[in-house]
């Protein structure tokens, strides 16, 4: 991250968001070009679940596919002077420090927040937002994986997303969240009694994001709600935030079908990222374009009215 800002001064800043329990920072980048217009922005979150190494690589190579292209892709550059892209490629820093200790702590899920019970540490932050929190697919026991804390928001990664996020809400205009695996677009909700307002959208948008991946290297892809096409849920970051009127929330599930599940070959990373890629920027270039290609031609219709009226008037 730091050699990322040190070579693009003028696109990238590091924004540090929060601490988590062992006082380590959450960082984010912040891409974007200076321009005077108010700007839209686009939520990029990886690593909120430990044990998902390919998550974090994925926000690696997605940062440097927009350094990479921005100055030679017409369609790259509107959307870094339209948009600012704000990417955080470990949320959960603690959890993934400790998978990296021997292969005893390869597979932990959660964060490292000791538990309400003796030898009991880490909290899923995956089940701990304000999202219909500790009503389905959860547990409250802190021993278990799916353990979604002492009360809502009771962590302090969760606390700096909803801070951050929530404070600029009406600016975002995507909010994606990598995991693996399954090979999966996930859309709200997760929870079964409820259905996003824009689901059909979202189902369209989600499709085009799939076969965009399965142009690249042929991996299929399953889009739908988490009670249809995978298990439910509640108290999930991409919820939340669509309950926050970020409309176009998505959970993408990376590489691959179980085969090799977390612990993904060094030879399926490039790939992964490669096709999770195409699938990301269907969907953020929808979202553009709805946005700013609807505000152009606001804008002409506005100067079209202003001079029938003039000339009506010199008639």
């Amino acid at each position: 991250m730091t050699q990322m800002a040190k070579d693009h001064p003028d696109l990238v800043t590091i924004v540090d968001y929060g601490r988590t329990y062992e006082k380590r920072t959450i960082k984010l980048l912040k891409i974007g070009l200076n321009t005077e217009a108010k700007k839209k922005a686009v939520w990029v979150e990886c690593g909120i679940h430990a044990r998902e190494w390919i998550s974090p690589a994925f926000c690696q190579y997605f940062v440097k596919q927009i350094l990479q292209t921005y100055k030679t892709d017409a369609k790259m550059e509107k959307m870094v002077r339209n948009m600012d892209f704000y990417v955080t490629p470990v949320l959960n820093v603690d959890g993934y420090v400790y998978t990296w200790n021997d292969s005893t702590t390869r597979l932990w899920r959660k964060n490292r927040t000791p538990g309400p019970s003796s030898g009991c540490y880490g909290t899923d932050l995956n089940r701990n937002f304000d999202s219909n929190w500790g009503t389905v697919g959860v547990s409250f026991d802190c021993k278990k994986e799916i353990y979604c804390g002492t009360h809502v928001m009771s962590e302090l990664e969760t606390q700096a997303v909803t801070y951050f996020v929530g404070t600029r809400k009406d600016d975002f205009l995507c909010f994606l969240t990598i995991h693996s695996f399954s090979q999966m677009i996930l859309l709200p909700f997760g929870h079964p009694n409820y259905t996003a307002s824009n689901y059909n959208e979202l189902m369209k948008v989600g499709l085009g994001a799939a076969e965009a991946i399965w142009k690249v290297h042929g991996q299929n892809y399953t889009v739908g709600t988490s009670p249809d096409v995978l298990y439910p849920f509640s108290g999930s970051s991409q919820d939340w935030a669509h309950m926050q009127g970020i409309h176009f929330s998505y959970t993408f599930e990376l590489r691959d079908k179980g085969t090799f599940g977390f612990q993904l070959p060094e030879d399926q990373i490039q790939p992964a990222c490669e096709e999770a890629y195409s699938g990301a920027l269907h969907i953020i270039t929808y979202a553009h374009d709805q946005t700013f290609s609807g505000a152009v031609v606001t804008a002409a219709a506005t100067l079209w009215t202003l001079l029938l009226a003039a000339g009506v008037t010199l008639m």
